[in-house]
């Protein structure tokens, strides 16, 4: 027989195994959804059998199906029907958990979607895309249900930031003024950001808005909301750039927050002011400041600088020495947490991708959409994130355990 013939055969064959299993595990799972969803309705009838009304008869009692829907889920379309409940007073209104009124995917499916366009694919690719993912099965998600799914986004978004911050303490927080292009928008509109890390390390998105970055007003809008929302213990360590609005607002709405500024920055700043044939070396010495291992040999290391470089750029060691006490902050803190809290990294690190994903789009419609999209990106985004090294000493910190470069302070040194 022909090897052709052969291969085209065994092909075939396996295709044709691949599309019965795939229709044996549909049909499996089908049968499974609609049997807890049958026992959820059954347990609920159980509780309120009780419920009788004056002529004996079950108040809470099963109406037939709803029409039939289709699930999306990886194995491609399950139907499911999902009973009717029907309370005769009027007073209960049965709502499943298994299946819930309006969705129509599973929620790993949801978040295949802002996985996507976190990498950067366009609603009209997103078709092509989930079919290579989910198989010829993938229906219904076409760019004008991707659209959809996006309005529904900027809902999600409004519910967020609203939602209650009470008993949360942020030990150390992270902000920064980002920047993003909006096509019907003649502004760049900044959007306020604000990560923190909780006492066990972990680290979450606290606040996006839109704003001015310069303006202490929208800052202070910001925290007050963050306060009104029950925010109350004010963070022991904020680190953001020195040009920020952020500053004023911060001293007058938690005013016992130690400031750091961020290096990376004060570091492109100082080297903006300065030629190119002498960055890389300015660069070197700027790196040899805020990575020595103690505060001292940082600040002679800071002073080296000035030495070298002040007479011929006086506006570069301006810059450095105009926030010199918020730039050695960090020494007083954990030297596991250093790397974490010289710089504004978490938000950077983060908004790098955010970025790539908006220049895709070539910049989303309106500041609201924007923010939107933004909102869902970073809380995907944020799932990835790890805790804090050294997390376990964030406690002596809150604690109000003194530490002198990086190292914890046993006992307070005697003055003779």
């Amino acid at each position: 027989m022909n090897k052709d013939v052969i291969s085209f055969k065994k092909n075939h064959e396996t295709n044709a195994f691949r599309n019965s299993l795939e229709e044996v595990l549909r049909e499996g799972a089908r049968k499974l959804i609609q049997e807890a969803i049958e026992n959820e309705v059954s347990e609920m009838l159980e509780i309120y059998k009780s419920n009788k009304n004056s002529n004996g008869h079950q108040e809470v009692i099963r109406n037939g199906y709803l029409p039939e829907r289709n699930i999306q889920t990886g194995l491609g379309p399950i139907p499911v029907k999902q009973p009717r409940v029907r309370d005769k007073s009027g007073r209960l209104k049965f709502s499943s958990a298994i299946l819930p009124k309006y969705m129509r995917r599973v929620p790993s499916i949801e978040e295949v979607i802002p996985a996507l366009y976190l990498k950067g694919i366009s609603s009209n690719d997103f078709p092509e895309a989930l079919q290579a993912i989910l198989g010829e099965n993938a229906k219904g998600l076409s760019p004008t249900n991707i659209t959809r799914l996006k309005e529904t986004w900027t809902r999600e978004y409004q519910d967020w930031n609203k939602r209650s911050l009470e008993g949360k303490f942020y030990v150390y927080m992270w902000a920064d003024g980002i920047y993003f292009n909006v096509r019907l928008n003649d502004s760049r509109p900044c959007f306020l950001v604000i990560i923190g890390a909780l006492a066990d390390g972990t680290k979450e998105m606290v606040a996006i808005h839109s704003g001015y970055r310069e303006s202490k007003l929208s800052w202070v809008e910001v925290m007050e909301n963050l306060k009104s929302r029950g925010l109350e213990n004010p963070p022991k360590l904020a680190v953001g750039d020195g040009a920020l609005g952020f500053w004023s607002a911060l001293e007058e709405v938690f005013p016992s927050t130690r400031q750091q500024r961020c290096w990376v920055h004060k570091t492109a700043n100082i080297l903006d002011k300065m030629p190119k044939k002498v960055q890389p070396s300015a660069k070197s010495a700027i790196h040899e400041i805020y990575m020595a291992p103690t505060k001292k040999d940082g600040l002679e290391a800071f002073e080296r600088f000035i030495k070298i470089y002040e007479a011929k750029y006086p506006s570069a060691c301006e810059c450095l020495k105009k926030d010199k006490n918020q730039l050695f902050a960090f020494y007083d803190f954990p030297a596991m947490h250093w790397q974490h809290i010289r710089t504004t990294n978490p938000i950077e690190s983060t908004f790098a991708t955010v970025r790539h994903r908006t220049r895709q789009t070539k910049g989303c419609g309106s500041v609201q959409a924007t923010l939107s999209m933004v909102y869902k990106l970073t809380l995907s985004a944020e799932k990835h994130w790890r805790k804090l090294r050294g997390h376990k000493l964030i406690d002596k910190v809150v604690r109000g355990i003194k530490f002198r470069d990086g190292i914890e302070v046993v006992q307070e040194e005697k003055i003779a």
